[in-house]
């Protein structure tokens, strides 16, 4: 399990200020000494690496700001690299502009040597790749910042990918999301427009899909669900996956010979159907998230490949998505709420699929969804973009402050990632063309007589089971109210900025008060005309006006400081 300890204090502490300084120093290279000013940690980044920044920055003045995040987050690493990959997903939280430059995050990670990969299958099998497999390939057919993949035949013959982990990356991982925890907390502090956002739950999010993405037994049970999903569908073929020789650090599974979505000229020479392609490999999606719930969060180009039958693989089930049946038909009911032109009940309907601290303005609300559907509903579906439909609406989202939950965010990826699939196979294909029959089918099953009669019966089932609860909790309340054990708990909801701004204004008080004590005794002294004495003035009378006079310029630089004079 990945250890993120909360960063309080640095100078008492902060375990890994090595680290830490490489971060601020390169963030300054890119030109974000703003925002370390802004977070108050600029007095750990040394003068000699300020200087050495500036000139390196010469170089970066021609990129622009999203290009400047994008490069930094790569020499950041394997941890800022994946917690980009994943913000590019959350158009709710960031402009166009930048999504599309951390979308072209890749991982460009040089290979770990053969030998580490030895230690590694020792660590976890007690036995070499030797043992195990026929023949093993010590060269990598691909490399990543989590780990890279070899190819390999097992003495049955059968060819097989397999998935060494890059040793040491947990450590690396766990320094770099305790940096993350508290740079964070500093911004969601000091930082209005980061407060809404809560970056600290969003790190606590991301942190919990590293740690699932860091075990492969873990991918090794997503596929072999995929698999059951599609047990009878001949569209699609699951790589099998070999449990006895995979753990959490290994992964071995089918090797697959097919050719990358993006050769479009190796699929045509093939002879296969691309608009046909297209459709399958929409229509799978469409089944992943509609009928089975389960899906393939990540289906880009690179992880999606056609073989023989214009059949369709998916690979890398690292991030996969998951869907309730009550927040499909959420979505579903909103989808078809916009469809209907009814600003009123989509507005409901997109608040279901939110959260939010505070309740927006709902009039106001209402009438960006009114524009939205106008803008897009009426036009025909040539001209309709997934894509660009979904950001519209998240550009609404954004506006009020407001966040869709996370399993909605996987399946918008899922949905956006297959229509460029879609249209690099056919460049006329319409994604929300394929969905209307799923969400249309989701969305007359719920007036079926069957439908209907079972949710009756599962609301009266619950009704039947709170009804018979309700004496033995009320029995429960009357005891303890009779023993005074009742305790109402009251909790507090963003006071950490007033209580701070209370502990600064009576620190400049009791600050103050020194100071006006430190001047009257110094006065006192000097009239006492106490030895030992300066020009017939007692010493310890211009000690303690010295000292005043400093504490008293102090306090001035901190209030000038702030800007509240």
């Amino acid at each position: 399990m990945l250890s993120i300890r909360k960063i309080g204090v640095l100078g008492r502490t902060y375990r890994h200020l090595n680290r830490y300084r490489q971060i601020l120093q390169i963030l300054f290279k890119y030109g974000f000494d703003d925002l370390i000013d802004r977070l108050g940690i600029e007095q750990y980044l040394e003068i000699g690496l300020k200087i050495l920044s500036r000139r390196k920055r010469k170089d970066i003045k021609r990129l622009s700001q999203a290009e400047r995040i994008r490069e930094a987050l790569f020499e950041l690493g394997p941890t800022f690299i994946k917690m980009g990959q994943v913000l590019s997903t959350r158009t709710d939280l960031i402009p166009l502009e930048y999504i599309l430059e951390l979308s072209k995050l890749q991982d460009r990670v040089p290979p770990f040597p053969y030998d580490q990969v030895c230690q590694i299958f020792d660590q976890e099998f007690g036995k070499s790749p030797d043992d195990l497999f026929q023949s093993f390939d010590k060269e990598p057919e691909g490399s990543a910042s989590i780990g890279q993949v070899h190819k390999a035949q097992l003495f049955s013959d059968e060819l097989v990918a397999v998935k060494v982990q890059r040793p040491g990356i947990k450590k690396v991982i766990e320094i770099d999301l305790e940096i993350l925890m508290h740079l964070a907390t500093l911004a969601e502090n000091h930082l209005e427009e980061f407060k809404a956002h809560k970056p600290t739950k969003i790190i606590k999010e991301f942190a919990r899909s590293l740690e699932r993405e860091l075990d492969y037994n873990i991918e090794a049970v997503h596929i072999e669900r995929f698999n059951r999903q599609f047990v009878d569908d001949q569209t699609i073929y699951v790589p099998e996956v070999y449990r006895d020789l995979s753990s959490k650090r290994i992964l071995v599974m089918e090797y697959v010979s097919g050719i990358k979505a993006t050769e479009v000229g190796q699929i045509r020479e093939k002879g296969y159907d691309l608009k046909k392609l297209a459709r399958r490999g929409t229509d799978l999606v469409m089944k992943q998230i509609f009928v089975h719930g389960f899906f393939h969060a990540d289906p880009h180009p690179g992880n999606v490949w056609v073989l023989p039958n214009d059949t369709i693989c998916f690979l890398d089930f690292g991030m996969m998505g998951r869907i309730t049946t009550h927040e499909r038909d959420d979505f579903v009911n909103l989808a078809m709420q916009v469809v209907q032109q009814d600003e009123h009940k989509a507005t409901s309907a997109l608040l279901k699929i939110l959260t939010y601290q505070e309740e927006p303005n709902r009039e106001e609300l209402e009438k960006d969804i009114a524009n939205f559907i106008e803008d897009n509903i009426n036009r025909s579906l040539k001209e309709v973009n997934a894509a660009e439909l979904m950001q519209n609406l998240l550009t609404i989202v954004r506006r009020y402050n407001l966040s869709i939950k996370s399993s909605y965010y996987m399946m918008l990826k899922a949905l956006t990632g297959i229509e460029i699939v879609g249209k690099t196979w056919d460049p006329d294909f319409q994604v929300i063309e394929r969905a209307e029959p799923f969400i249309r089918r989701i969305y007359l099953r719920r007036f079926h007589p069957r439908h209907i009669a079972k949710e009756m019966f599962a609301s009266g089932s619950e009704f039947i089971t709170l009804l018979k609860t309700i004496p033995d909790d009320m029995g429960t309340l009357l005891t303890l109210a009779k023993k005074g054990k009742i305790k109402i708990q009251f909790e507090h909801h963003r006071l950490d900025d007033l209580q701070s701004t209370f502990d600064r204004v009576s620190n400049r008080i009791s600050y103050a008060i020194v100071l006006a004590a430190l001047v009257i005794g110094s006065s006192l002294m000097v009239h006492s005309d106490m030895p030992p004495k300066w020009n017939e003035i007692p010493v310890i009378g211009l000690v303690g006006f010295l000292v005043a006079g400093i504490m008293g310029f102090v306090l001035l630089w901190s209030i000038l400081r702030r800007g509240q004079m």
